[in-house]
Formats: C-alpha cells, sequence, structure tokens
C-alpha cells in the first residue's frame, strides 16, 4: 500500500481471501515498510508555503491510516511485527533518512522475516507490464482504490489483470526521456536519497515500452489477462490468450 486513499478498500480485498466475516479468528498482523521520509528541519517549519501533506512525510499518514482501519475494523487482529517509521530508519552523517528493510522474505511455516534484495532476475515474471500498470492504474476508474492483485497463491500462477492507460502516458514518456538521470530522479522520486540504484534505469525502461506500446490494447488484447505458469525447471511461461 503506498497511499491512505487505498487501505479502506485493500484491506477489505486482503480480508477477503482470508476470512470469512463472521469468524471470530485472531489475525497477526505484520506492518513493515514506511520511514521518516521527511526532514528533520521540517518539524520546525512556521511557514504555511508548504502543504500539510508534504510536511507530514508519505510514510506517516499511510501508516496511521492502516492502524486506524484495523482498530475501527469488526474483525480481530494481533499487531505481531510494527517495524515503521523510526524503527525503519536510519541515517547517514549529513542527516539523509533510509529505511532500513528494502525487501524481505517470509518463511510461511516459520513466520520468520529476513531482509532481503531483489535484482531484475528475481522479480518473477512481466515486470515492465507490472510496473507500468500501477504507475499508469489511475487511469483506470476500474482500479480505483483498489490493490494489484498479481499472484495467485491457489493455482500458482501470476495473473496480470488489465489495465487501461491513455495516450498520456506516451506525452509523459517523451517528455521525460531527455532528462538526465539526476533529474529524474529528484522529479520522479518522493525519496530520491532512498531509492535503489536501479531506479532511474528502470524508469527509463517503462517509458521505451510506453513509446513502443502506446495502445494499451497491444498489451492486454480483448482486456484478456496476462497469465503465467511455473515451468518445471522454476521459471514462468506465459499461457497463449483466449481472445473469443
Amino acid at each position: 500500500m503506498d497511499s491512505p486513499k487505498i487501505v479502506d478498500i485493500g484491506l477489505s480485498q486482503m480480508l477477503s481471501l482470508l476470512v470469512d466475516h463472521n469468524s471470530d479468528k485472531e489475525l497477526d498482523v505484520h506492518l513493515v515498510g514506511g520511514f521518516e521520509d521527511v526532514s528533520p528541519n521540517h518539524g520546525n517549519c512556521n511557514t504555511r508555503s508548504e502543504s500539510q501533506e508534504k510536511l507530514a512525510g508519505y510514510s506517516f499518514p499511510l501508516c496511521a491510516k492502516i492502524v486506524e482501519t484495523l482498530w475501527n475494523r469488526q474483525e480481530k487482529f494481533h499487531i505481531r511485527t510494527l517495524f515503521i517509521l523510526g524503527h525503519n530508519t536510519r541515517r547517514d552523517l549529513e542527516g539523509n533518512a533510509y529505511p532500513i528493510f528494502n525487501g524481505f522474505m517470509v518463511g510461511t511455516s516459520t513466520g520468520s522475516i529476513t531482509p532481503a534484495s531483489f535484482d531484475r532476475t528475481l522479480r518473477c515474471p512481466d515486470e515492465i507490464v507490472r510496473r507500468i500498470r500501477v504507475s499508469a492504474s489511475y487511469e483506470d476508474s476500474s482500479w480505483k482504490g483498489k490493490l494489484m492483485e498479481t499472484y495467485d497463491t491457489q493455482t500458482d500462477q501470476f495473473k496480470i489483470a488489465p489495465c487501461c492507460w491513455t495516450l498520456r502516458q506516451l506525452d509523459i514518456s517523451l517528455s521525460l526521456q531527455d532528462y538526465s538521470d539526476p533529474e529524474i530522479l529528484l522529479m520522479c522520486s518522493t525519496s530520491p536519497s532512498a531509492e535503489a540504484p536501479d531506479f532511474v534505469e528502470n524508469m527509463r525502461r517503462q517509458w521505451e515500452y510506453l513509446v513502443e506500446h502506446p495502445d494499451w490494447r497491444e498489451t492486454f488484447p480483448m482486456k484478456q489477462p496476462r497469465i503465467f505458469e511455473r515451468t518445471a525447471e522454476g521459471g514462468w511461461r506465459r499461457q497463449k490468450a483466449l481472445i473469443p
């Protein structure tokens, strides 16, 4: 979750896959991520020129909304892990803040959480399309306020549901391609100092794809999902789309 606006519907989506709403089962909650992404100097700012949202950063309003929503729901929750905000923040000598956790693995049989980093080869299939779908979904009203469901645990498949985007994405891509890497980092990231080394490269790869495929129907013909099955060797193979 990356915005307070999707927390209510997003949690409902997640819980609909897990529990019967009439159940009294207590659900374990692990909240990891979100760091102190606002400068300490902002706490002493007395001007009103900056919005309250910017002064609060991005992580605090999101974390507060998640906890508030858990509290107000009818299900029973037990927060087992709360590694967020100050607990998930380290600072360099210049005071720049970075998240301690950029990624992690969960042992589903034990519940253990281990820090991890993932290169491009480990991000599973259709990485660029999935990235574009996340960044362009605001133009598709069918995804408003929803989480992007991708992996189906029941069938062990990646199901990349269709997402529409407009030619505005092409205009944005063309306009940003000529900027330098430092300029792209500053313009496209909410936390430039904390991004992964391949952040700008991934942005450029998205724009290249959108320039080559400006019409979303090339990616999702007949609004069919892109489905990937696991192979015997552990890789992924795309199913042929069923076009009516």
